[in-house]
């Protein structure tokens, strides 16, 4: 089942001819979450080929303009197709009323439902959507104003019984569905086999982080411990380590360091400033932290396979 992430923006607070503000789409089993929603978004979406009506939810990080000014263009032009689905916004509570004043002057005869959810700024890590597939949990970032990462986790899935033991125990067909939920099974002789002995899971749980604005912090890296994939902004190169302090932003090398921290499978850097033309030192400066880096160009497309479990 597909498990990817789509980058859309890969630019800080200025534009440039080729690289859009913050925007990523992230597809669950062909289901649409955008995170964060830059100016222009909604052409990166076209551009893509990312169908609109299987968008679902959007998360927003925080209040700054390169990651938020394109959902009111995007909500007009879901209207004028004549969306009828409801539409999530996760977002800082400050967000609901300029949210609500926008579609109000801008939109008229709004056709489907937008359900707020607020992002509690300066709290540990939470749970902000959990369905049968899914969990997005937030966490506190450090930036100039609040601002919220984001985890998106494949929940773990049923287990499957090894078949030979099956054979081997001769368990009945009654008892099947209670080992798939946990139960150990007993033996007419007494003997407990454990749950654990007579199953096994097909593949572990994939997860994305999504790490934007923030500056270094150490305590970051327990937040994204062991994701399979993990976006953190890079905005500047070490040479400029007091600016990216001084704004609330991370270096190539900040990014690198929480990747290697947390033990992630592969990091992918992005929100480069404008004033880099040519990304490659970026690249290079994070790589020789954590080696297994890339560097966000938009319709970039990372997928993140399933982790087979080999019995």
């Amino acid at each position: 089942m597909t498990f990817s992430v789509t980058i859309l923006g890969s630019s800080s607070a200025l534009p440039t001819s080729k690289r859009f503000p913050a925007a990523h789409v992230f597809n669950t089993h062909e289901r649409l979450f955008l995170v964060d929603c830059g100016e222009g978004t909604q052409i990166q979406l076209r551009k893509y080929k990312l169908k609109l009506s299987r968008l679902e939810r959007i998360f927003i990080s925080h209040l700054h303009g390169d990651h938020v000014l394109g959902i009111f263009g995007l909500i007009s032009t879901l209207n004028l197709l004549g969306r009828k689905a409801p539409l999530a916004i996760y977002a800082h509570q400050e967000f609901e009323p300029i949210l609500n004043k926008n579609i109000n002057f801008f939109i008229k005869n709004l056709q489907f439902a937008i359900s707020f959810i607020p992002i509690e700024a300066n709290q540990k890590k939470s749970i902000l959507f959990e369905d049968q597939q899914i969990i997005v949990e937030t966490f506190p970032l450090k930036h100039r104003i609040p601002c919220n990462g984001f985890i998106f986790r494949e929940k773990e899935k049923t287990p499957n019984i090894k078949k030979h033991l099956i054979e081997k125990y001769c368990i009945p067909l009654s008892e099947i569905v209670r080992i798939k939920q946990g139960a150990n099974f007993t033996l007419p002789t007494g003997k407990v086999i454990p749950n654990s002995e007579l199953t096994y899971l097909s593949s572990s749980p994939r997860s994305y982080a999504y790490c934007s604005d923030t500056m270094f912090f150490s305590k970051l890296a327990e937040y994204v411990k062991n994701v399979d994939l993990l976006y953190h902004e890079a905005t500047f190169g070490s040479e400029m380590a007091s600016l990216a302090k001084q704004t609330g932003h991370s270096t190539a090398s900040d990014a690198a360091k929480i990747a290697s921290l947390a033990k992630v499978k592969k990091l992918v850097i992005g929100h480069f400033s404008s004033r880099y033309k040519d990304i490659d030192p970026l690249l290079t400066e994070a790589q020789q932290i954590f080696p297994n880096t890339s560097a966000a160009t938009e319709g970039d497309i990372f997928k993140i396979e399933a982790n087979r479990v080999k019995l």
